[in-house]
């Protein structure tokens, strides 16, 4: 029996066509809309997609809720958003009857993500493994922005592919965005960290918290936007995915600066001092 689908929009009247057509295989398709002001909405009970509107407040949240609230009508649920693409290969998998064991808690994809017409294979941190297919009792999310999803039991792998379309609105979108996101990896960053580097958790057995350490030292490491071009770019590669890739990492190196001086900016107004 194939998953029910999750897909969470806001004004996404330009995305949401394709996507959903990437998961036209599922009969219980979920729109969890956070009250998009355009024809998301309706273009969505078009194809006979549930519609549930909430406000959004952060993605952990978001995510959380949904899990815990919705009631799907499959044990197993498969999220996306709505500049993401279910490749082929994926959906076959999803669709078979036994692809999805009953000893796992999720499953794992992988995402290529596509910049001007261009597969970001170097560019991007690719293969990265996102946990999309999971039993909704058995997984919760975490961190305000990127979140983590921490799954109760084993996850397996699946062969197909995410297709993710993050320009899909423009690059004035994709700077806006990460600009509110660079605020919330901030606040992250304070409230996991107070400050202080756990470093026991850079030799954690578990995988969260591991990963958890790793960003908070990598945050305190000098000229990070730099090193963070220069590793996607000259390490990566990323210079073979041509124009876009440059493009991509000069953005990602900018993101990564907002968060740094916002971490600065959150640091001073604690100590009440002058930004």
């Amino acid at each position: 029996m194939a998953p029910s689908v999750l897909i969470l929009t806001l004004n996404e009247q330009s995305n949401l066509p394709d996507c959903l057509a990437s998961v036209a295989w599922s009969d219980d398709v979920v729109v969890l809309d956070s009250f998009s002001t355009d024809s998301t909405a309706e273009i969505a009970e078009t194809t006979g997609a549930r519609i549930i509107r909430r406000p959004f407040d952060n993605w952990a949240s978001h995510q959380n809720w949904a899990v815990r609230n919705i009631d799907f009508k499959h044990p197993w649920v498969f999220y996306l958003d709505a500049d993401e693409r279910c490749d082929d290969v994926l959906a076959g998998e999803l669709t078979s009857p036994d692809a999805l064991a009953d000893t796992c808690a999720a499953f794992q994809v992988r995402r290529k993500d596509y910049f001007m017409g261009r597969w970001l294979r170097r560019a991007q941190f690719y293969p990265t493994w996102l946990t999309r297919v999971f039993r909704p009792d058995r997984i919760r999310y975490e961190r305000l922005v990127n979140p983590v999803a921490v799954v109760d039991g084993p996850s397996g792998q699946l062969r197909g592919h995410l297709i993710h379309y993050p320009f899909s609105h423009g690059l004035a979108h994709w700077v806006a965005r990460h600009n509110n996101y660079s605020d919330m990896e901030a606040q992250q960053w304070l409230a996991e960290t107070q400050g202080r580097q756990d470093w026991a958790g850079l030799l954690a057995g578990d995988a969260t918290r591991r990963r958890r350490a790793l960003k908070q030292l990598a945050y305190r490491l000098p000229g990070r936007p730099a090193l963070v071009f220069w590793y996607l770019y000259l390490f990566r590669m990323g210079f073979l995915d041509g124009r876009a890739g440059l493009t991509y990492c000069r953005l990602r190196a900018m993101y990564e600066r907002l968060i740094d001086v916002k971490i600065a900016e959150l640091q001073r107004r604690r100590k009440n001092l002058p930004i």
